[in-house]
């Protein structure tokens, strides 16, 4: 196995709206973090979680649209919804899906931090600050238009 690489279970995980549909047969996979400026600006966030797998073992219902994000790269969306689902380089028979993006219960545990010369300041004092669980002070009920992968 290659250095960082582990065993997994199979997976599955979807888009917001369910248009983009995938499966991940057990295997290696390798679970990262990427801190680049090109996956904050993919992502709309301070990093990206990825899980890194052979191509040969996804199967996809529904069609993701690709962006070339740099000459070594593209990068996987809804059309339907936008949601960000993958990183993929060229020329490589890897794809890596965003963590995020995943239905099935999945221990993610990476194991090294990618891009770390865009790391922001603000990530590592995270673990000491105030938590809460999600609500909405006025009682307003809130209805999710999120496909329901059954679970």
């Amino acid at each position: 196995m290659k250095d960082g690489w582990g065993e997994i279970d199979a997976f599955e995980g979807s888009c917001q709206c369910g248009a983009c549909k995938y499966g991940v047969a057990a295997g290696e996979a390798l679970q990262t973090v990427c801190h680049c400026r090109m996956c904050q600006r993919a992502t709309g966030n301070a990093f990206a979680p990825l899980v890194a797998v052979k191509s040969d073992t996804v199967t996809w219902t529904g069609y993701a649209k690709t962006y070339a994000s740099s000459n070594v790269a593209e990068r996987g969306f809804c059309d339907e919804c936008g949601t960000p689902l993958f990183y993929r380089r060229r020329n490589c028979d890897e794809i890596e899906f965003m963590v995020g993006t995943i239905n099935t219960d999945f221990t993610y545990t990476p194991v090294r931090n990618h891009g770390i010369e865009s790391r922001t300041g603000w990530i590592l004092g995270l673990a000491g600050v105030a938590e809460r669980e999600t609500f909405f002070s006025d009682g307003e009920t809130v209805t999710s238009h999120q496909y329901d992968h059954g679970g």
